[in-house]
């Protein structure tokens, strides 16, 4: 029989069957309620629908109510408690979960309902919904132990309790590129690195944290985490998915990360930038957040559809990234596990039901638009549009030769009526400077071989339409919010359907669950975000600040970063969090004061190496005994390996660009309707932040990303070969290998040398001389292989458009190139250790 093993104030499941060290003092929160949400929330839950019994156990009121002589939980009383009496019950007719359920308590789980109902069925609130009150910070009295900020004397308190201590401080090498990633996405360079270790005073650290701080290389790797969350990508989605030009609001959230704007006023702009009083064009461009949703823009689409979906997805979006709550889960009905019902739901719909966007829009510029045009954009528009009419009348009097009719009426009252398949309505029905790229091709197709001459017209025809949508595409017209002159009534729809409005009319409103919006509080999105950001509001800062320990350790204090409702788990360090979101809100939304208060601690600048007890102890390292050690994600891995090469062009912002892909992916994805044009030059070397996004086909190099489908908030991180044949074969890393390679060798003249420099530019440390030695003999097989083979020299130093420094021995410079890849590919260098 399974039971459970108390260790971190929450349960793990061992197989030995044995209950070990259980919580003494039983807590509603951590130990009660993830046994009753799991287990009987489903029927006995917030969801009126799917409710049994009328009993309800999310409640205190419900669950103890006494009904017929019987009550679910008598205080005091566990054998007169009918909840006790079910889930003990052998009876299949009695037994609570019910066998259909496919759910079962186990004999652990039975033993600490009864025993909590003996104590006095203590009730609780869900912990994420009472509002945060600051924790005394623990003091500290060990002599050996060294506290350099609060947030060591809270971990350490814990490890304290658990009989562990934390590890030492990590090697300044480490030191020093663990912190440059995380706040630069980038590696440090091997002069920073020996800048750091040569600077003996106290202060060494934090003038590096400092640095880096305000480098503008900081908003480039934490926006990278906000386009996750806030689903950007350069294209709509859905088949076709056209181009949108939505790259300048994500600039616009570089310039605030980097300017350090308070995350509220981060916050109230993007929710609500266009209602601000005489908003700016900054403001109003950061409203485009929630515009960066999916359009699906099919023929035959309904656009009521359409808009209310994207409307939806502005709800689900918000409960996500500020509430941390499922509350997609009440478009169709009651939350079966949090106390948000469907009526909650489209009263916070309300708030995004007001703007004027009609479901309905044209290559990525659905209306609002904020234009950004420049006038060598508009040019380059109007150009085309009167290509394309010439064209068209070269058309239509090609056409009246072609289909005979009586003057002035159109191309329908002709033999063109006749033509099969969709060619009768394509063609016939439509004027020519109104046919689409979708329809020629069909028309170009049927008349080769009938009529080339016309044909070759046609052909002519499309490539104007397909000129006139690309510089239409390229005019840079961001789509943002606005709010209609007159309000648009909002009902609760049956299941989610946007085609079945009840009767329930609902005006904009937050969560019965949470406080409400002050009386005085506009009803609209700047009410909205203003509420979101107000002190009063228990989730927010706690959401906020849990995604951010999430970016630097790995895991969230929460880790389900996502849901902080009851079926989300409770933080191991609940003290801890609830400290710092009290702390972000009082110091004014200091993003940058948050995060070099979390790099600055000890508990954060901790070695990494941990013992096999330690392991099979802390897992996860959820008590923080040690530094965090994970793969780092795609976009910082490619990053690195451009810098490391000394490829990267840093340019801050711009237009996306096309760098290296695999030929056919975008055709195979869009029918051959669009293909890839790779960029040249330095656009090949950005930072991945600014690679294009089509969304039904994402950047081909990348791997445990969110696919900026929706909203995500959550960091993955799995382990198959097809991540390693990206990193080995992907031009992007060969080229990065080879540039590599001549960097080594033009900077160094010995091979023991070169392998130093290697090591240092992938990891920041020197090589040992158990690697040296490795390595070295390594290099020596790579020589003789490529002596043997000069076919395969030429290909390998070909690979990537950056030029070769010719005077290299080809030779030598292919095997240090392969042996560049080796290294780049080693665990320790795609790591962040």
């Amino acid at each position: 029989m399974r039971r459970f093993f108390s260790i971190l104030n929450f349960a793990f499941v061992l197989p030995d069957g044995l209950l070990l060290s259980a919580p003494k003092d039983l807590d509603f929160n951590r130990d009660i309620q993830p046994i009753l949400s799991e287990n009987c929330y489903h029927c006995h839950g917030p969801d009126k629908a799917e409710r049994k019994a009328d009993l309800r156990l999310d409640q205190e009121k419900g669950a103890k109510t006494v009904t017929d002589g019987v009550t679910a939980i008598k205080p005091g009383h566990s054998a007169e408690s009918e909840l006790i009496k079910r889930i003990f019950s052998d009876d299949p007719d009695e037994v609570m979960p019910t066998p259909k359920s496919n759910r079962s308590l186990t004999a652990a789980q039975k033993e600490m309902l009864k025993r909590w109902i003996d104590d006095g069925a203590k009730w609780g609130v869900h912990w994420a919904l009472v509002k945060p009150v600051k924790p005394v910070v623990p003091n500290i009295s060990d002599p050996k132990t060294k506290i350099k900020n609060p947030i060591d004397a809270f971990v350490l308190a814990r490890l304290k309790q658990e009989g562990l201590n934390p590890s030492p401080e990590a090697a300044r090498e480490t030191l020093i590129r663990r912190v440059t990633l995380d706040l630069t996405g980038l590696p440090p360079t091997p002069e920073e690195v020996d800048a750091f270790i040569r600077d003996a005073s106290s202060q060494a650290y934090e003038r590096v944290v400092d640095r880096l701080l305000n480098s503008p290389r900081y908003g480039e790797r934490w926006c990278w985490d906000w386009l996750d969350a806030a689903r950007y990508a350069d294209t709509n989605g859905f088949q076709g998915d056209p181009t949108r030009s939505m790259w300048p609001w994500r600039d616009w959230v570089i310039r605030a990360i980097n300017q350090n704007m308070p995350y509220d006023k981060f916050t109230i702009w993007q929710l609500a930038g266009d209602l601000l009083p005489k908003a700016t064009t900054d403001q109003k461009l950061a409203s485009g957040f929630n515009r960066n949703h999916m359009m699906n823009g099919e023929g035959g689409r309904i656009p009521e559809e359409t808009r209310v979906e994207n409307v939806m997805d502005r709800v689900e979006t918000t409960g996500t990234v500020w509430l941390g709550l499922t509350i997609g889960c009440c478009r169709c009905h009651d939350h079966k596990f949090d106390p948000i019902l469907q009526r909650d739901y489209f009263a916070f719909y309300d708030f995004f039901n007001q703007t004027s966007e009609t479901g309905q829009g044209h290559n990525g510029h659905a209306p609002p638009l904020l234009d950004l045009s420049t006038p060598e954009e508009n040019a380059r528009l109007k150009a085309a549009v009167e290509n394309l009419k010439v064209i068209a009348m070269e058309v239509e009097a090609f056409e009246l030769v072609k289909f005979p009719r009586p003057a002035g009426k159109p191309l329908s009252e002709s033999d063109a009526s006749k033509l099969p398949g969709n060619l009768s309505l394509t063609l016939a029905r439509v004027p020519p400077a109104k046919r689409n790229i979708e329809a020629l091709p069909e028309a170009i197709n049927y008349f080769k071989g009938r009529d080339d001459d016309y044909a070759k017209l046609l052909e002519k025809l499309l490539a104007a339409v397909r000129n006139r949508e690309t510089e239409s595409t390229q005019v840079t017209k961001v789509m943002i919010m606005d709010t209609l002159a007159k309000p648009r009534s909002t009902f609760v729809l049956a299941k989610g359907a946007y085609d079945k409005p009840t009767a329930k009319k609902v005006t904009a409103s937050t969560p019965a669950v949470l406080p409400p919006l002050p009386a005085n509080a506009p009803k609209n999105r700047l009410g909205l975000a203003q509420w979101l950001v107000s002190p009063r509001n228990p989730l927010t800062a706690r959401v906020t600040v849990n995604r951010f320990w999430q970016a630097f350790f790995g895991i969230g204090l929460v880790k389900t970063s996502e849901d902080f409702g009851v079926q989300g788990e409770k933080p191991v360090h609940q003290a801890l969090l609830d400290w710092l979101a009290i702390d972000f809100v009082k110091n004014g939304w200091d993003v940058k004061a948050l995060h070099k208060l979390i790099v600055m601690s000890g508990t954060y600048r901790q070695s990494s190496k941990i013992t096999p007890q330690l392991l099979e102890r802390d897992p996860e390292n959820r008590l923080l005994s040690h530094g965090a050690r994970f793969r780092m994600p795609s976009w910082m891995i490619r990053d690195g390996a451009l810098a490391q090469a000394g490829l990267l062009k840093e340019k801050l912002g711009g237009s996306p660009v096309n760098p290296y892909q695999p030929e056919g992916i975008w055709e195979e994805a869009t029918f051959g309707k669009t293909k890839y044009q790779q960029d040249k030059g330095d656009a090949l070397y950005r930072r991945t932040l600014y690679t294009f996004w089509r969304r039904i086909v994402g950047p081909t190099m990348l791997f445990d990303n969110a696919a900026r489908q929706v909203c995500n908030v959550k960091m993955y991180r799995t382990n198959t070969p097809l991540h390693a044949l990206t990193t080995l074969n992907d031009v992007t890393y060969v080229e990065a290998a080879r540039a590599m390679a001549q960097r080594i060798l033009l900077a160094e003249k010995e091979d023991e040398a070169r392998i130093n420099l290697a090591f240092r530019l992938a990891m920041a440390r020197t090589v040992k001389p158990d690697e040296k030695d490795i390595l070295l003999q390594r290099l020596q097989l790579l020589k003789i292989q490529f002596s043997e083979d000069r076919e395969a020299i030429g290909k390998l130093l070909s690979v990537g458009e950056s030029p070769r420094d010719t005077k290299l021995d080809a030779g030598e410079h292919a095997a240090w190139t392969a042996l560049c890849q080796l290294i780049l590919n080693l665990d320790e260098a795609i790591t962040k250790e």
